[in-house]
């Protein structure tokens, strides 16, 4: 896909997560507040588990032009919340870790690129993020890593098509604009 496909797509995963019911662009409140990341509990976060319900399914439709069939019962397990999206012809699995602290986020995100291969840094996703090997996508923000894992899906995918890695960008695009804090 060209610079500029994707950079349709990322535009569209952006307006995504923060319209209103009307389907108008939801205000931005006009000041900040600043709060410190919520350490991981015994219960997924709000914001972890926003991933695998209707609104992210929906925006993540808009995004790639198609519908998943299915979207798994999510799990919870060592802090780990993940649910994967299936499709007709592939399938990718979302995860969001949660941690407690800025060196736990630090040290499991550094592992992940040990891990899996870190071949090009990304910017402008979260606080940090790079693709694996295979094309997925890992983002740090706050104390929380997503990974967005396309092993399951053909090099195109997506209305129109539209190469793995490219999908695996816009899906993270599409959660990092609903995720508003901690």
């Amino acid at each position: 896909m060209s610079a500029a496909g994707l950079a349709v797509l990322v535009g569209i995963a952006a307006a995504g997560c923060g319209s209103s019911p009307s389907g108008q662009p939801a205000s931005r409140p006009s000041t900040t507040t600043t709060r410190a990341p919520l350490p991981a509990g015994r219960h997924p976060s709000t914001i972890s588990k926003m991933v695998c319900e209707d609104d992210a399914q929906h925006e993540i439709a808009e995004a790639l032009g198609l519908k998943t069939t299915q979207v798994s019962t999510p799990t919870w397990v060592d802090h780990l919340y993940s649910c994967r999206y299936e499709y007709p012809n592939g399938a990718f699995m979302l995860s969001v870790k949660e941690l407690s602290s800025w060196a736990q986020t630090l040290d499991y995100f550094h592992g992940l690129a040990n891990q899996y291969g870190n071949t090009r840094s990304l910017g402008n996703l979260g606080q940090g993020a790079f693709s694996e090997t295979d094309g997925s996508v890992v983002v740090r923000k706050d104390w929380k890593v997503l990974t967005v894992d396309i092993t399951g899906l053909p090099d195109q995918f997506g209305v129109p098509p539209t190469s793995s890695g490219d999908i695996a960008v816009t899906v993270a695009d599409v959660i990092l604009g609903c995720w508003a804090g901690d």
